[in-house]
C-alpha cells in the first residue's frame, strides 16, 4: 500500500463528504481523510498504486484544488 498526502483547499465538511464519496469509489483507494484543523486541509490517501495526477484531477471535477506534499 502507498500513501499519498496532498495539501488541499477543502474547507467545509460537505466538501470532506464529496470527497470522499468520490475517491473510495476508486476500488484501488482504500482509505481517505481531509484533516479540516489543519492549515493545509491535508488529505490523507491509502491505496495501490494511486496516481497523483488522477486525485488532482478528481478534486478538480468537484471545484477543489490539490498539491502533492513530499516527504
Amino acid at each position: 500500500m502507498e500513501v499519498l498526502v496532498f495539501k488541499t483547499n477543502v474547507s467545509e465538511q460537505s466538501d470532506v463528504s464529496r470527497v470522499h464519496s468520490l475517491l473510495t469509489s476508486f476500488t484501488n483507494i482504500k482509505q481517505v481523510s481531509v484533516d479540516l484543523d489543519d492549515c493545509d486541509k491535508v488529505l490523507r490517501i491509502v491505496g495501490i498504486k494511486p496516481s497523483p495526477a488522477q486525485i488532482a484531477a478528481l478534486l478538480a471535477s468537484l471545484g477543489l484544488a490539490c498539491s502533492e506534499l513530499e516527504d
